[in-house]
């Protein structure tokens, strides 16, 4: 019982959390200190238990040592900052021993290692004396001992790493908790939001007080701070700061931007995770970024002084190839301003030495350690022609815990300083949670990112990405799935349709939206047992695959059931292959434990697709809000979209072996869904789409809402642009398929209407589409090329022609909508109008094969023989091995 400890107190905060005053003193006053000892264990144990109390105390101090900064002067603060720097960087080396230690201990193959680490996980969940803000500090150390326990399938390993899953799912819930305290006002930034919020917090910060002093904490790091001085007449400047003035003379500060222009660096890297996770970010919004790596963490240099390189290497190698710039931070991270002579050159030749290595065309930038240098330190980095670069923005990521206090303090400071070069570090998850909002603030407000082009910052001439609030909308830096069908059932009636919707499902989202087919877990028939869901969930997405700037897509077909409780209340369930109906509560998977699986995902998006009809989930409301794709980056999402409700059955009557209702899901997907004609498909606009669509043609009453924790976000698919020449081997759809189609379009919603859709309690909810995002000419002309393709497989030629022809006023040289309209006229016996197209379609892109195709089979029908075997011949040298090449040959040989 020991164990679920942590989870008892997660679950009583987050039911306090209303509550006036502390919540942390509902945990009851800590009776013994943080440093009580652990169980007694053999000595490996005992030490690995001393360094866990020693990083909890400088988690401690850092804290400390930051909060309420304001009081201090200007000198205080850079000091306690430097302080809390290095506190910062002892404790990362401590950390690093630590988990070197724990899987020496995990390898070791003695038979009490698990129990072992039982003990010291005895400490992190209940230890006397923790708060819920301590825990925190152990967070990135549990992540790793999870990692190593997965490396062994023994029983005992399996359980330890469900104990720690647990663990690590109790401390994101911990996370939460105090980042809903900033979020209630996150976005409004005035300066006393945060004090007027924090109290929670500050009852931490006061406890930590009765432990630590910021004095007593300088001191112990040789600093003292002077008393606050009496405003002096103006003087000449003082040696001391005639001659830091001399230092700074030639480095790059953040202060001579221009206006509105930032610069982002990332130091102490690289990270084996976290350094490509930022990158996969900032590729996003096309940020360019410095990232300030330490030597060590790329390699050694051998008695000749030549580089070995180490795993670290590769990720530099990664980052350079994506475009980024590879800076130096020293080689051990030491505080180079105590430094001097051989010691002093080769904490700055050797991280070059490995970097030329890694890059040869290395930048020439250097970073100091805590920004700590003095006159020989810059004498060395000239003699190495490297250049010295601040910062004026301190994320202070190395100090606070909670992501989104972290983004308040940067959007803050930049609002302050209006430009500047903003350091943050590339060793924390927590930097990497941060980054999106900031990104997306500082979008929204006009700034611009500067890169380094080898002399200098600027801000690069390439126009950014068109529209900036897509890219706000959809910067997930991964996307997975989890897809279930079922038809043979071992207890239930069999179904027909269910894997095949599965299937179809699973295909478009590699296909048409571009997920990793590696991140797409499929599970049919016997797969789809309880336990394989349920650790699809937990094992394969949760823990160590999920990240906080992904998306998840669930999907599932099979049968659903509705039970009704004492109390009077339904409660749904989705049925496992392996169910017994007679044992539905043990056997089923209740949609409570689906709406606590979604809180857990550490997903910044997910939506469920329930292919099955049952009842009994409490869904939260949700309305469109016309500004949130603006936002929708910052708020999670956790959203559902149910086939039907109690009693009903599925129609599988669809086109192509589908239910009636995943064929409308999959019609949506394809682009009918994107009400307001802005390429995206929110959440909401699927089940505008999908609810009156399926209602309209069977006897089903889809069903659609928010899970409770979400916090207003929306899943987002953007459509890609389709590039389909249509040719003779496009396919269309079948009768019945347009029959169906058909009808469910004449219950589309137009644009700007609402739907009333149902909950999964019966009630009635009001949705409608988002305000579309604002797009270019050149993206509303591919929209309304794609939306012809659409229109053309249907065999609605007169439509597709329309679109086709809108989407070539808006793009004159649009070669694919020119061949597109060419080939609505052929396919209408129209060949001289074809024919003209095709020509248009050539000039445009000269080099598209299948155009000249077509050409030929339009001037072949029009009866222009001699054209024709021109076009032929054209496609021939263009697509020698082409797909057409057998028939361009044969059409020849007619003539």
């Amino acid at each position: 019982m020991k164990r679920k400890v942590l989870y008892y107190v997660v679950f009583a905060v987050a039911a306090a959390g209303a509550a006036a005053g502390s919540w942390i003193a509902s945990l009851g006053s800590p009776s013994a200190p943080a440093s009580a000892p652990l169980p007694a264990q053999s000595p490996d144990v005992s030490a690995i238990g001393a360094d866990l109390r020693t990083v909890l105390a400088a988690h401690r101090k850092i804290i400390v040592l930051t909060q309420d900064e304001a009081a201090l002067s200007a000198e205080g603060r850079e000091q306690a900052r430097r302080v809390g720097q290095q506190l910062f960087h002892e404790n990362q080396e401590r950390i690093g021993k630590l988990e070197a230690a724990l899987a020496t201990l995990l390898a070791s193959g003695k038979p009490t290692r698990f129990d072992a680490v039982g003990s010291l996980l005895d400490y992190v969940e209940s230890g006397e004396g923790l708060y819920d803000a301590d825990r925190l500090a152990f967070r990135e150390t549990m992540q790793s001992l999870l990692a190593l326990v997965a490396k062994d399938s023994s029983l005992p390993a399996i359980k330890l790493h469900k104990r720690i899953s647990e663990d690590l799912d109790a401390l994101a819930e911990i996370e939460r908790n105090y980042e809903k305290e900033i979020r209630a006002v996150f976005g409004r930034f005035e300066s006393r939001a945060i004090a007027l919020k924090r109290e929670k917090w500050d009852s931490y910060v006061a406890h930590l007080n009765t432990l630590y002093r910021r004095d007593d904490i300088l001191k112990e790091y040789g600093v003292i701070l002077a008393y606050p001085a009496r405003p002096e007449p103006s003087e000449p400047p003082a040696p001391a700061a005639a001659a830091q003035a001399a230092i700074e003379k030639g480095e790059i500060f953040g202060k001579t931007l221009p206006k509105k222009t930032v610069v982002l660096t990332f130091d102490d890297g690289p990270h084996r995770r976290y350094s490509e996770e930022i990158a996969a970010i900032l590729k996003q919004y096309n940020a360019p970024a410095v990232f300030f790596s330490v030597g060590r963490n790329i390699g050694s240099l051998d008695a000749q002084g030549k580089a070995r390189l180490n795993g670290g290497a590769d990720v530099m190698r990664r980052l350079k190839q994506s475009g980024y710039v590879l800076a130096n931070h020293s080689f051990s991270h030491a505080q180079l301003s105590k430094q001097s002579g051989e010691g002093l050159r080769a904490e700055i030749l050797n991280t070059d030495t490995l970097l030329k290595a890694v890059d040869p065309q290395r930048s020439a930038l250097f970073r100091f350690p805590y920004g700590a240098r003095n006159r020989e330190a810059m004498q060395a980095l000239e003699s190495a022609q490297l250049t010295s670069v601040m910062w004026n923005i301190d994320s202070l990521d190395w100090a606070d815990p909670v992501p989104s206090s972290i983004a308040d303090r940067v959007l803050r400071s930049v609002d302050k300083e209006g430009r500047g070069i903003i350091l943050f570090h590339d060793i924390h998850e927590r930097t990497v949670k941060a980054l999106p909002a900031i990104l997306d603030r500082l979008v929204a407000d006009g700034y611009q990112f500067a890169g380094w082009d080898g002399e200098r910052f600027k801000v690069s001439g390439a126009a950014p990405p068109a529209p900036v609030a897509r890219a706000a909308a959809t910067g997930y830096a991964n996307s997975w799935a989890l897809v279930v069908g079922i038809d043979k059932y071992q207890k239930w009636p069999q179904l027909q349709y269910a894997v095949r919707d599965a299937e179809g499902v699973g295909q478009l989202l590699v296909q048409k939206f571009g997920f990793a087919p590696e991140h797409v877990i499929t599970l049919k028939n016997e797969q789809a047992t309880r336990s394989g869901i349920l650790a699809a969930f937990h094992e394969r997405l949760a823990h160590g695959n999920l990240q906080p700037n992904d998306r998840i897509f669930v999907f599932f077909a099979g049968h659903g059931a509705t039970r009704k409780l004492s109390s009077g209340r339904d409660l749904g369930y989705i049925v496992p292959v392996d169910a017994d109906p007679d044992r539905l509560a043990t056997d089923a998977i209740p949609m409570t434990e689906i709406q606590n699986i979604a809180e857990s995902l550490p997903a910044k998006h997910a939506l469920f697709v329930m292919d099955a009809c049952y009842s009994g989930l409490g869904l939260t409301r949700g309305a469109a809000n016309a500004s949130f794709l603006r936002d929708n980056a910052k708020r999670l999402g956790r959203q559902m979209l149910t086939a039907g409700g109690t009693d009903q059955l599925v129609s599988d009557g669809g086109p192509n072996g589908h239910s009636v209702f995943t064929w409308t899901l999959l019609q949506g997907l394809s682009g009918k869904a994107d009400l307001n004609g802005d390429s995206l498909i929110t959440g909401t606009e699927l089940a505008a789409y999908v609810a009156p669509a399926v209602s309209s043609v069977s006897q089903q009453t889809p069903a659609f809402g928010s899970l409770p924790g979400s916090e207003g976000g929306e899943f987002v698919f953007e459509l890609p642009e389709e590039s389909e020449f249509l040719n003779t081997g496009t396919a269309q759809l079948s009768n019945d398929a347009i029959a169906l189609n058909t009808k469910l379009d004449a219950q589309a919603s137009a644009p700007a209407a609402s739907v009333v859709v149902k909950d999964l309690q019966g009630g009635e909810t009001r949705i409608s589409a988002p305000a579309a995002v604002p797009v270019s000419n050149r993206q509303k002309a591919q929209r309304a090329n794609d939306q012809g393709l659409l229109l053309y497989k249907e065999k609605q030629y007169a439509q597709a022609e329309a679109q086709f022809t809108e989407a070539l006023r808006l793009r004159p040289n649009f070669a694919l909508a020119a061949n597109n309209l060419g080939f609505v006229f052929y396919k209408q016996e129209r060949y001289a109008e074809a024919a003209r197209w095709f020509e248009n379609a050539v000039k445009m892109d000269p080099s598209r094969a299948i155009a000249y195709m077509n050409l030929g089979d339009a001037y072949a029908r029009g009866g222009d023989r001699d054209k024709a075997k021109g076009a032929y011949k054209t496609y021939l040298e263009l697509a020698p091995s082409g797909s057409g090449a057998s028939y361009a040959k044969e059409q020849l040989g007619k003539m």
